[in-house]
């Protein structure tokens, strides 16, 4: 129950005085999130630099292969000791910002920063397929959540500042600030609200700024297209969608059974977690070293057109099975990238068996690989507007909108068919599980929910005393415009409005959902 008056109108004041600084603050901690993030990457380059340089002098000196081997079964046992000391800390961190946002995970903020930053780098060394995006992430929403630690901000403003400062994450890792702010949106909230626009916004931007001091104005992937995809090969992009989302449904598949299959196998618990993955990197760097970390040295090659098919063919079932023992692992690192990869071979592959079968011209093929990305993303992550937004401001080039907003569409639609579930939302639900979903109770912190009515919503046009409202909150405001209506019994609610409910942090998971089931029900 809610029966602190002192409390709720502290709550209260601070709903009305607070979104006048919000945006200051999310600008602050972009530029924290925004420095930490570049340290982040300019260490991951050199430490996969490193890596490939170990097995490049290995060639000539075999007698360092044993060395190197004892090497890497030392980092494996750091990496899951620094797992071990912070579990929050392991796989990408995306789901356990997700698990912090809605109430039911905890974390403490310098742990994660120190274990993921550390954990990151070492994985890189080791050459592990993983991405820098989902540690990125994980890092500015500690840095978010640090921020409203030290400077004793409520509950309801620190989760505003953790999705600004993992916008700010997204931003920074790959020179994409819209994408920040739509992930924010679409992945994480999963509806609009100007709060979260308007610091994720401030976070954003300034976390670009501040990376591109370091690494300039150029896209993450320099992609030069020569022509945009006709309209005449657009019947392709279906058939492409159709073959992306089944591979995703395979991924996103593959990787919980991994997981499972970690589980299982009792031995590689505990501190031998990690030593597949590692030893399996080792095999990789000996064949073929570009193939090791994240990747982004891979899709270049491939963009370069200096890849055979047989070799994307092997590449791709390699990365596949890579990304699954890396991440299966539990080592700090995310999965963005790595299925980026992925995907871009598998576009590779499909345009060039276009150009060798039905005489598609060469010059196309790069259409095809940046076409993949951003469906492969969409089919296992589900967010099918941050994936287009993301490679448009990956490759640099707005070229491609129409042609993989198809790609997109066909993609989501084919996983939507086969009943999967996006990705981070399956690993929240894992993570969830094992743990018995149990959470620190926190009944003396309140929380103020912002839901929106959306078009069909039964609430349009229904008077607040005609509504069954969840039981464990209570109604304060509504929402319209720039508007903000104290709610009486006779109050009407109309589309676009948004509904601002006072709750518990310990009920605000349930009542969140029982809010949205409400406001996006049809009449």
């Amino acid at each position: 129950m809610i029966n602190e008056p002192g409390d709720v109108e502290k709550t209260l004041n601070n709903w009305y005085d607070f979104r006048f600084k919000i945006v200051l603050e999310g600008v602050l901690v972009g530029i924290f999130t925004g420095l930490i993030v570049v340290a982040y990457r300019v260490l991951l380059e050199k430490a996969l630099s490193f890596g490939k340089w170990m097995y490049s002098i290995q060639t000539n000196n075999l007698y360092i292969i044993p060395l190197w081997i004892i090497a890497m079964l030392i980092l494996a046992i750091i990496v899951a000791y620094l797992i071990r000391w912070e579990p929050m800390a392991s796989g990408s961190g995306i789901p356990q910002v997700e698990g912090i946002l809605i109430g039911h995970m905890s974390a403490n903020w310098i742990k994660v920063i120190i274990t993921k930053f550390l954990g990151g780098i070492l994985s890189i060394v080791g050459g592990l397929a993983v991405g820098r995006e989902g540690p990125s992430i994980q890092l500015g929403a500690s840095i978010g959540q640090g921020f409203s630690r030290v400077c004793k901000r409520l509950k309801l403003e620190e989760k505003y500042l953790i999705t600004a400062g993992a916008s700010a994450g997204l931003s920074a890792a790959f020179n994409a600030p819209l994408s920040g702010v739509i992930f924010s949106l679409e992945e994480v909230h999963k509806s609009f609200s100007p709060i979260v626009l308007t610091s994720a916004l401030g976070a954003s931007i300034t976390a670009d700024f501040v990376s591109k001091q370091f690494f300039g104005m150029r896209p993450v992937f320099d992609f030069s297209v020569a022509k945009m995809l006709p309209f005449k090969y657009y019947g392709y992009l279906i058939i492409l969608g159709i073959i992306i989302g089944l591979m995703g449904v395979l991924f996103n598949t593959a990787l919980l059974s991994t997981l499972n299959i970690y589980d299982k196998f009792k031995f590689f618990n505990g501190l031998k977690k990690m030593i597949p993955a590692f030893m399996f990197s080792i095999i990789v760097g000996l064949t073929y070293p570009n193939a090791l970390g994240g990747g982004h040295g891979l899709v270049e090659i491939l963009a370069d057109g200096n890849m055979t098919l047989k070799l994307m063919v092997i590449l791709v079932i390699v990365r596949f099975i890579f990304t699954m023992i890396s991440y299966g692992s539990g080592a700090p690192g995310g999965i963005f990238l790595p299925l980026l990869v992925v995907g871009a071979l598998l576009g590779g592959i499909f345009g060039t068996l276009l150009n060798s079968i039905l005489g598609v011209p060469n010059e196309f093929i790069i259409n095809f690989i940046i076409l993949s990305m951003a469906g492969y993303l969409t089919a296992i992550v589900k967010a099918p507007i941050t994936s287009i937004i993301l490679i448009t401001e990956m490759t640099g080039s707005f070229s491609h909108l129409l042609s993989s907003a198809i790609v997109c569409i066909v993609a989501y639609e084919t996983t939507e068919l086969l009943k999967l579930k996006p990705v981070y939302e399956s690993l929240l639900h894992r993570i969830l599980s094992k743990q018995g979903e149990k959470f620190d109770s926190e009944e003396h912190n309140k929380v103020l929910l912002e839901i929106p009515v959306v078009m069909g919503s039964a609430l349009d046009g229904n008077m607040i005393k005609d509504i069954k409202w969840p039981s464990k909150c209570l109604i304060v405001a509504i929402k319209r415009g720039n508007e903000e209506i104290i709610p009486k019994g006779n109050t009407k609610i109309f589309i676009g409005d948004y509904v601002v409910a006072l709750t518990t942090e310990q009920n605000s998971p349930s009542v969140n959902e029982e809010l949205h089931e409400l406001t996006n029900n049809n009449v």
